[in-house]
């Protein structure tokens, strides 16, 4: 298969990503809260060939999911869109394990994907490894930097993988993807004073730097196994997302 070597697009980043890059690099000693990991246990045949191979594709349809960020010496960061990234996959057989032994292993693999920190300024932000754990009986782990995707997104990447799995990586039955440059183009054109009166509204009373949750421990980032909020009504109410591809 030809491949294509160098820049496929430099784009600006969307608000909420200088947010999350500002967050990630202020400290690069400390944990990065902003990797998110999702684990699958899947059970039956499996075919780690055609999951590899969907991956591979997810990767190549979606240049977003190709972004890399760069900040210094730059009055604003940009996101930079190879055309083409390595898959970054592992694979790691634990079956010959006890039960024991093998929840053990399989807990120190996840752990250790967990608190490995992305270079935004080497993509792809994205890695995935699939563990065998006996026979018929994988965990598949699929892991990203949140200023990739967010939560709209992450169902629809999760449903189109599953459509290329079982196309083997084919890609030809799926619709086009919507660039994700569309995106930053309606973001550019909504209105931004209405969106500053909003915020100067909810913010009013304000004066200085102001804790969103009084009650949270102050400190270093750090990693939680559990965190269970609770959110009034009008912090759950939801708005339509932007009718776009995976985000």
């Amino acid at each position: 298969m030809a491949t294509q070597s160098g820049l496929q697009d430099i784009l600006p980043l969307a608000p909420l990503q200088e947010g999350l890059l500002f967050h990630s690099v202020y400290d690069e000693a400390a944990p990065d809260v902003y990797v998110v990991q999702d684990t699958m246990d899947l059970e039956g045949d499996l075919d780690p060939e055609a999951l590899r191979a969907a991956c591979r594709t997810l990767l190549r349809r979606h240049a977003n999911l190709r972004a890399g960020f760069r900040y210094a010496g730059l009055r604003r960061p940009v996101q930079f869109i190879p055309h083409e990234v390595p898959l970054p996959w592992e694979e790691l057989d634990l079956a010959a394990l006890t039960e024991d032994e093998r929840t053990a292993a399989a807990d120190r693999v996840l752990e250790a994907d967990r608190r490995r920190r992305f270079d935004l300024n080497k993509p792809p932000l994205m890695r995935f490894t699939l563990l065998r754990l006996g026979d018929r009986r994988h965990r598949f782990v699929l892991t990203n930097h949140h200023i990739l995707l967010d939560g709209w997104s992450r169902p629809m990447l999760l449903r189109e993988l599953l459509a290329l799995y079982a196309a083997r990586g084919d890609d030809s039955g799926l619709p086009r993807v919507r660039p994700f440059r569309d995106y930053l183009h309606w973001l550019a054109a909504q209105d931004r004073d209405a969106a500053v009166a909003a915020w100067r509204e909810a913010l009013a009373g304000i004066d200085g730097p102001t804790l969103v949750a009084p009650g949270a421990a102050t400190g270093p980032p750090s990693y939680r196994d559990a965190w269970t909020p609770s959110l009034n009504p009008p912090c759950t109410k939801r708005s339509p997302p932007w009718p776009g591809s995976v985000r």
